[in-house]
């Protein structure tokens, strides 16, 4: 691999995109658009404090500098990822390989869908309790990304899974690459479908969303409960040890942070609510159970948007 862009500069996409720019021996840079570009050039961005600068272009920018890209890092919110797809379009061929950092169960049946002839690491970030403000990304845990590729996937796409890893390995990017990939997703999906929807829904951070006997820890814990119902009819494995397990990586982390979704609701933006709780209805009215946790969730964070 010779040429990464990068896709978003939010916190996941700084964090990690911003280790393959100061780190890869090719080509890297932040691909956006025009506008984008006029607004964020003359911005400084700083992680943890220190200050850091970092190639960004527009797609006709990075295939004049540098060809096509052998790799697309996407870390943009899932109510971006159509236009931002969209906006990538001419870098992308046949030998191109997809990492997206979002979150959820469907955002690389989404990317496969749209260049069907490319090829698509499964990735889960997971660990990490950064918070992007502005151009300010802090954080007290960095946590790393778990990639993979389906047990039934071609050889072709092993083989990109290993090309990954070791630019990851080159870049310092801290990484696991799991044997079941699908399993750790959708154990991830369930974490989130409840601290974040949960830390927007009561205003609250980590440590309010998990506090033994709250109303929020019940929501919490009821909303992940539901996800292990609908991924059981899915045929995925996870339940109560997963959701102990997850929450114990929370307990981990800094008490006083809050998830991506709160976040969006104290910074006034919509949230990736059709991501979680919307997956999950869709999943239940599927195989017909009742998800009561995430249908208020839902309408709770529909309201709260409403306001902004």
């Amino acid at each position: 691999m010779k040429n990464v862009a990068t896709v978003g500069m939010g916190a996941l996409g700084l964090l990690f995109g911003g280790e393959i720019a100061e780190n890869f021996a090719g080509n890297a840079a932040f691909v956006m658009d025009e506008e984008r570009l006029r607004r964020h050039s003359e911005d400084i961005y700083r992680i943890n404090g220190r200050e850091v600068s970092y190639p960004m272009t527009t797609p006709e920018g990075f295939l004049s500098s540098y060809g096509r890209a052998d790799m697309v890092l996407v870390g943009v919110k899932f109510l971006d990822l159509s236009k931002s797809l969209d906006l990538i379009e001419p870098l992308v061929n046949e030998d191109t390989v997809f990492v997206s950092m979002l979150n959820g169960i469907s955002s690389e049946r989404i990317i496969s869908e749209r260049f069907p002839q490319s090829h698509v690491i499964y990735t889960v970030s997971q660990g990490m309790d950064a918070q992007r403000t502005g151009s300010e990304l802090v954080y007290s845990r960095h946590g790393e990304l778990f990639i993979g590729v389906p047990d039934d996937a071609p050889n072709v796409l092993k083989d990109k899974l290993t090309e990954v890893a070791a630019l990851f390995d080159e870049c310092k990017v801290p990484h696991t690459v799991e044997e079941d990939i699908i399993y750790r997703l959708w154990s991830k999906f369930m974490l989130n479908v409840g601290i974040n929807q949960t830390c927007m829904v009561f205003d609250t951070d980590y440590e309010g969303a998990t506090r033994p006997g709250s109303e929020e820890f019940v929501f919490t814990v009821s909303a992940m409960r539901e996800v292990a119902a609908v991924g059981q009819a899915e045929g995925i494995d996870i339940g109560e040890k997963e959701i102990e397990q997850y929450l114990e990586i929370i307990a981990g982390l800094d008490p006083s942070a809050i998830p991506s979704m709160a976040q969006d609701r104290r910074q006034g933006r919509h949230s990736e609510v059709d991501m979680f709780a919307g997956e999950v209805m869709a999943l239940g009215k599927k195989h017909n159970i009742k998800v009561p946790a995430n249908e208020y969730l839902y309408k709770r964070v529909l309201e709260i948007e409403k306001e902004y």
